[in-house]
C-alpha cells in the first residue's frame, strides 16, 4: 500500500498541473523576442522571390497574381549534364509546392527557411525527364543571393532559354 502511495505522489509531483497555457506562452513570447531582435525571420515576412544560387544550381523566383510564383531551376553539373525546369510555386510558410515541366507533373514540396531553398533527396520520377544524362534535381539546396527581380528574370538554362522570364 505505502508503495502504491509513493508511485502516486510521485507521478503527482511529474503532473504540469495544468498551467501548460504558461509554457506555451513563455515560447510564443520567446519567439516573438527572438524575431525582434533579428535573431529569427518573421515567418510572416519570409519574401520568396529573387535569385538563388550554390556553386552552380540556380533557382529564380517571381511574383505572379494569386498565390503562385513563377520557379525556374537550372542544374549544371558540366558535360551537357544538366537539369532545367520551369513551372510554378506556392508557398506555405516554410513549405514550398513546386510543379515544373510543361505538365506540371514534377510536383514535390521543398523547404524555405527564409534565405535557402531546399529540395527533397528524392524527387518523384516524372522529374528525371527535366535533365539529361544522370543530373537530378533531388537534394538540390541554394540560398538568396539576390531578391532583385530583374535578376530573377536574367536566369537562362544552358540553351539560352529564359527560366523566369516573361
Amino acid at each position: 500500500m505505502r508503495a502504491l502511495l509513493g508511485l502516486l505522489l510521485v507521478l503527482a509531483g511529474c503532473s504540469d498541473g495544468g498551467g501548460g497555457g504558461n509554457a506555451v506562452q513563455a515560447s510564443a513570447d520567446l519567439e516573438r523576442a527572438a524575431i525582434s531582435r533579428g535573431l529569427v525571420r518573421d515567418p510572416d515576412e519570409m519574401r520568396l522571390a529573387g535569385l538563388y544560387a550554390r556553386d552552380t544550381d540556380r533557382v529564380c523566383v517571381r511574383p505572379r497574381k494569386g498565390d503562385t510564383a513563377q520557379i525556374g531551376v537550372f542544374v549544371d553539373y558540366g558535360d551537357g549534364i544538366t537539369c532545367s525546369a520551369a513551372g510554378t510555386v506556392r508557398q506555405e510558410g516554410e513549405a514550398l509546392h513546386l510543379k515544373l515541366g510543361r505538365s506540371e507533373s514534377c510536383a514535390f514540396e521543398a523547404r524555405f527557411d527564409g534565405t535557402a531553398i531546399r529540395f527533397p533527396g528524392t524527387v518523384p520520377a516524372e522529374c528525371a525527364a527535366l535533365c539529361a544524362k544522370r543530373a537530378s534535381l533531388s537534394g538540390v539546396e541554394v540560398s538568396l543571393l539576390s531578391e532583385s527581380d530583374a535578376e530573377a528574370a536574367a536566369l537562362r538554362d544552358a540553351a539560352g532559354r529564359r527560366l523566369c522570364g516573361t
